[in-house]
């Protein structure tokens, strides 16, 4: 029965998600967790191993997410699931329809998903940053700062900004992740 869950939730998510991976985060998450498959912690780090990992995030998620639920089987069916709607979305735009932007309709479409995908990306994001820096996962949680992660954050703010006042360009994202990384295993062994 896991098998079914797995490949009809994720193939849910690869259906009716647009933007991408970061913008099937807010929607893999709300399953999970409706689930029970991840606490929120769990999903937290799932999001970390998932987006340092080679590989697009939502077919990582898939992938870690059915391989905890169910072994080689569930990250097979998950990432399947996962993969299927766009795959098959694709093949079908490229072998019938040329040019599919010069239609007024289409153009109509993605202008209006673009801000709910932004939207869904930002609320996901803060969410996290709630979440992780302060504790706060909904009403009435009692509040648990996490100085640790603050301080991460604020440096690799820190970082991001000098780098793009002094050498004009924005710094690597596998720097900025390599540097969190280390900070971590610094800050949270002390």
């Amino acid at each position: 029965m896991i098998y079914l869950e797995l490949f009809l939730t994720f193939l849910q998510i690869g259906a009716f998600s647009f933007g991408g991976g970061y913008g099937m985060i807010s929607l893999i998450r709300e399953k999970v967790l409706m689930y029970g498959w991840l606490t929120e912690e769990e999903m937290l780090n799932m999001i970390a191993v998932a987006e340092s990992t080679p590989g697009p995030i939502a077919v990582n998620m898939a992938t870690f997410i059915g391989s905890s639920q169910g072994g080689f089987f569930g990250a097979f069916l998950a990432t399947l699931g996962v993969v299927l709607p766009s795959f098959s979305i694709i093949l079908i735009i490229a072998a019938l329809i040329r040019n599919l932007l010069k239609y007024a309709g289409v153009k109509a479409f993605l202008g209006g998903i673009r801000p709910c995908i932004i939207g869904l990306i930002l609320a996901t994001a803060i969410t996290m940053l709630m979440s992780t820096a302060i504790g706060f996962s909904g009403i009435g949680d009692t509040l648990a700062i996490d100085l640790n992660g603050i301080i991460i954050f604020v440096l690799l703010t820190v970082i991001s900004i000098v780098a793009r006042l002094m050498l004009k360009k924005k710094p690597s994202p596998i720097l900025m992740i390599v540097i969190s990384a280390g900070l971590g295993m610094l800050m949270y062994s002390l």
